[in-house]
């Protein structure tokens, strides 16, 4: 299986397998309650992600009010996995709303929420700690020097980013190694077919400086599986989301693509996320052990050039405003038409694995 394979996690010497498992759904209270399970109900779902080879779990303070913390950390205790897995979680949601210092990403809130997150979890430290949230106040230094503070305590191993303009990651970033304090190896962003716009900025400023990027939500909340589509009929439920007309025209060539590899829509969607320049890894939740199974099996096959020229086309955004002049066509410009420039020759850095 795929995820007995492991590769770093930005520049850093954390290993960690392609698909990463998320507990979103793990409890049942909170804002995620309507779709979340009990601890019997995801346990085989957990067991089937370690015993397929999976190590990196993803979880969040605000998550099922706690309750995924909670349910992951029992679950870890009860299967003696705590050394062997890479336990993330995050920081940012209010914990209560009428404490203005109960929210956010100052350090006053970090450390509190890191150690209820470490009670719930039942560790004395987590391997990634991530800010989850850009909260448009806290000065980034402020978060840089805080992490570090808990890296040299021993409560976090590592540091991270999720959700936050690539600007801000860029200046964090910038900040750790200008001070020789703990670098971020992670950027935790959406990404799918249908959600392609942290090409722009946030993928190459990841690969430049450092954070691998963790895709969540690879399936577009579940459209990319094709379930919203009314009954195979070729008509859609119009009040299943705010879906446009070209992410309605995408699932065609999805679908195509997928019966010719002879798997299903929502492998090729996972695929094609996990196997993207400067992605680290993808998360996957899942109802049911079989259903992330399924998953799991997105990685036992390759995607064909040309098939992947199709899915690319298909979900290609156009570059807008300043962005229009980092494209090829338009850098051809900066040297004579006659002259061909590049960064290293091919082969230059190849891959190294120990396997």
């Amino acid at each position: 299986m795929a995820l007995d394979q492991y590769y770093l996690l930005g520049r850093s010497g954390l290993r960690v397998s392609r698909l990463a498992l998320g507990t979103m759904n793990f409890g049942t209270g909170g804002f995620h309650a309507a779709y979340g399970k009990t601890e019997d109900e995801v346990r085989p779902i957990f067991r089937k992600y370690l015993d397929e080879g999976g190590n990196f779990l993803d979880t969040a303070d605000f998550y099922t009010a706690g309750e995924s913390e909670t349910i992951l950390g029992r679950l870890i205790a009860e299967a003696n996995v705590r050394e062997r897995v890479v336990l993330t979680t995050k920081f940012t949601n209010s914990v209560d709303p009428g404490d203005p210092n109960a929210g956010g990403n100052g350090r006053k809130h970090l450390v509190r929420a890191l150690e209820a997150s470490l009670r719930r979890l039942g560790t004395d430290y987590v391997d990634l700690f991530l800010l989850h949230t850009w909260d448009r106040l806290t000065p980034v230094e402020e978060v840089v020097r805080t992490l570090d503070d808990l890296v040299r305590a021993g409560k976090i191993r590592y540091a991270g980013l999720s959700d936050v303009p690539a600007w801000y990651a860029a200046r964090a970033q910038s900040i750790a190694e200008a001070s020789s304090l703990t670098p971020m190896i992670n950027l935790q962003l959406p990404y799918s077919l249908v959600q392609r716009e942290i090409e722009t900025e946030h993928v190459p400023m990841g690969q430049n400086l450092g954070l691998g990027v963790t895709a969540w939500s690879p399936l577009a909340g579940g459209f990319l599986t094709g379930k919203y589509r009314d009954g195979g009929t070729g008509r859609f439920d119009p009040d299943a989301q705010s879906w446009t007309e070209r992410d309605w025209q995408l699932l065609e060539p999805l679908e195509e693509v997928a019966g010719k590899l002879g798997v299903t829509m929502a492998q090729v969607a996972i695929n094609w996320v996990a196997t993207q320049p400067g992605i680290a890894s993808a998360i996957v939740g899942a109802s049911s052990a079989g259903q992330l199974g399924k998953s799991m099996a997105a990685l036992d096959f390759e995607i064909p050039a040309e098939l992947r020229e199709v899915l690319d086309d298909a979900s290609a955004v156009p570059p807008a405003s300043v962005y229009r002049m980092f494209t090829a066509q338009y850098q051809n410009w900066i040297v004579t038409p006659d002259t061909k420039v590049g960064d290293k020759p091919a082969g230059y850095a190849p891959a190294v694995r120990n396997w």
